[in-house]
């Protein structure tokens, strides 16, 4: 009963805030009209609605390969450069990773900076950063450029000057608890939406609303724990169209486990300005160890829509309970009108997981309509049981082979497939309403997965597993594809291989083109079949998100190089070495760390860096945005 009084009285106070922010709803009227406007790439993800679609077509299928490099800049910063530049009006602004640099450029003039802000942080943090210094973008909102931090510092920018307008901590930047900062943020309305990062310190996950004017808190959901810090109402919150039940967030953890639980949320936002409801995914239960953790681990690894003014939740959908891969929840999700399935149609919600299935789910009540594998050699489950009338329901059917939780501790699982980078990380997939297909940037990796038990220390690494990855056995192709994917039948379209993972994000216009980018730092233009119409290669590997602008009456093309992230961390941390990799052995392994120098290296990086170990023949560090269009 106190916890449910505890439920009453939070929904009550959050319905009360809700009708005070009533005046504000319409407080960011002015970024939905700047994304509107194709000539603006206003939000890191395009739009609310994730589509990374384009409406310009200048650029087409005819002409793209006439593309040539109209401008460039170096960052100033090496490693991971993932997200992609904003566009606003006449002002660009890019980011870096660590030391999280942001310029603003002056598109009128060659790209001249208006402004730099570079800000103070613990060098310290990076040691707490699981898979590279990496930011995914800033974002902006009411004449500000909001910057996520490694550190957890959420700033807003005044986005002329670049004067600090507020700052706040969203979690601890001494890094004494693991916590860490590499998401980009969402503005709703009068909101900034950001998340955590450092499930593999054991950081329990946490969604936060900050006020976009002052930077205070407007609400916190946590990933575990009570009702009243989940903000789930455990009778009007579901899951698979049933209410969750009182504290759902701890009763599937034994014991306090919940406290460390892992469950960050450090991937992508998106919003229905009609249901008024925020989406993003949780990420891996810690440990990874599934031995040390029984039960399902809510939520972690589940998909979450949430009341953009309150944050209660109001539907929940556990893609993998008692996760034994490390197959973060966190991709993006992307919201499509109309589309019909089974007949019907419905508003949907499309989610690339990194569990190798690909979901499509009613977005206002999270009922699922279609779960399938989107690379045919994921084996670690069958199927996702689709029967409404089974106790399995919504669950992948996993086999035993390939479950480290069956095969034990100290037991080394071989041939998993996908490995813990899973067939799709955070690079954001792309739809084009003009053939109802989505893009998608894929990994075609598999694993060896050895748990061990570890304890947790706050701010020490708390992962307990030994990775080994490679390419999939037996098939054709490299380690990457890019797929059209039809997600209202479940299907691959076409698939076009790539030497390495295809770790960007990808760009689908008006003008029939798609655009991604490769490990190697090349650029390439598809078309709507997958047609090889164009390619350049950059100074360095590209993880970041293609984006495109209009300036000047002329359509460009924008991309940040720079290798790294989890698939270029040998490059990116300088663990392709003996000395880089025993040092990053024994930093998260301990007594646990491979003494043969061949294994302490292709474990290293949580697996990547011997299943990407080819990729330093290929591409070097670097730092780069560069800039395309048509002949003058």
């Amino acid at each position: 009963m106190r916890v449910l009084a505890k439920t009453a009285y939070l929904l009550t106070t959050a319905a009360l805030m809700s009708f005070g922010a009533v005046h504000m709803a319409s407080a960011n009227e002015e970024l939905m009209k700047m994304a509107s406007d194709a000539k603006n790439w206003a939000m890191p993800t395009g739009d609310y609605a994730n589509t990374r679609y384009s409406k310009l077509n200048q650029i087409n299928k005819d002409n793209v390969k006439n593309l040539q490099v109209k401008w460039t800049m170096s960052t100033g910063v090496l490693r991971g450069h993932e997200g992609g530049p904003l566009v606003i009006g006449d002002v660009m602004y890019i980011h870096t990773p660590f030391p999280n640099i942001v310029y603003a450029l002056d598109l009128n003039n060659e790209g001249k900076i208006l402004w730099k802000y570079e800000p103070k942080q613990d060098p310290n943090v990076i040691a707490i950063m699981c898979c590279d210094t990496v930011n995914r973008g800033v974002a902006y909102g009411d004449g500000k450029i909001i910057l996520n931090q490694a550190d957890t510092t959420v700033v807003a920018l005044d986005a002329k000057t670049g004067k600090v307008v507020w700052s706040v901590k969203n979690g601890e930047t001494d890094g004494s608890k693991g916590e860490s900062g590499t998401a980009a943020p969402m503005v709703v309305k009068d909101k900034v939406i950001i998340g955590v990062s450092g499930a593999e310190f054991g950081v329990r996950g946490w969604t936060a609303a900050y006020n976009l004017k002052d930077g205070s808190l407007a609400w916190k959901a946590y990933s575990t724990g009570p009702d009243a810090e989940t903000l789930i109402d455990p009778e009007k919150t579901t899951h698979l169209g049933k209410p969750v039940g009182p504290d759902s967030g701890i009763n599937t953890w034994e014991g306090e486990q919940w406290k460390t639980g892992g469950g960050t949320t450090w991937g992508w936002f998106a919003y229905d300005p009609k249901l008024n409801l925020v989406y993003y995914g949780t990420g891996n239960p810690s440990t990874w160890n599934p031995v040390q953790r029984p039960g399902d681990n809510r939520w972690s690894m589940t998909l979450m829509a949430r009341d953009a003014d309150t944050g209660v939740a109001k539907w929940l959908y556990q893609m993998t309970p008692h996760d034994e891969w490390d197959y973060d929840g966190v991709n993006e999700n992307i919201l499509v009108d109309g589309m019909e399935v089974n007949g019907a149609k419905r508003d949907v919600l499309v989610h690339f997981d990194r569990n190798g299935f690909a979901y499509t789910m009613d977005r206002a009540n999270g009922e699922l309509l279609v779960a399938k594998k989107y690379d045919p050699t994921v084996n670690w489950a069958t199927e996702v049981n689709m029967d409404p009338n089974s106790d399995q329901y919504g669950r992948p059917q996993v086999v035993a082979k390939y479950s480290t939780q069956q095969n034990g501790e100290d037991t080394n699982s071989t041939g998993i497939c996908p490995a813990a980078l899973g067939t799709k990380d955070q690079q954001p997939a792309t739809y084009s309403p003009k053939t109802g297909l989505f893009y998608v940037p894929t990994n075609h990796v598999c694993m060896d997965y050895e748990p061990y038990k570890v304890s947790y220390t706050a701010g020490q690494p708390y992962v307990g597993a030994t990775v080994a990855m490679y390419p999939t056995p037996n098939s054709h192709g490299g380690m990457g594809n890019f797929i059209a994917w039809d997600a209202a039948k479940g299907e691959i379209v076409w698939s076009k291989p790539e030497q390495f993972s295809v770790w960007s994000g990808a760009l689908a216009t008006e003008g029939d083109v798609v655009f991604y980018g490769t490990l190697e730092g090349y650029i390439k233009a598809v078309d709507t079949e997958g047609k090889e119409l164009y390619k350049f290669k950059t100074p360095s590997g590209i993880i970041g998100n293609v984006n495109t602008f209009e300036h000047g009456g002329k359509q460009y093309i924008a991309v940040l190089s720079g290798v790294g992230g989890w698939a270029g961390i040998g490059l990116a941390g300088g663990l392709l070495g003996a000395e880089g990799a025993a040092a990053w052995q024994t930093a998260v392994a301990g007594e646990k760390a491979p003494t043969d120098e061949e294994k302490s290296i292709s474990t290293a990086g949580l697996g990547a860096v011997g299943g990407y170990a080819a990729l330093a023949d290929y591409t070097t560090l670097g730092g780069q945005l560069t800039v395309f269009g048509l002949p003058d």
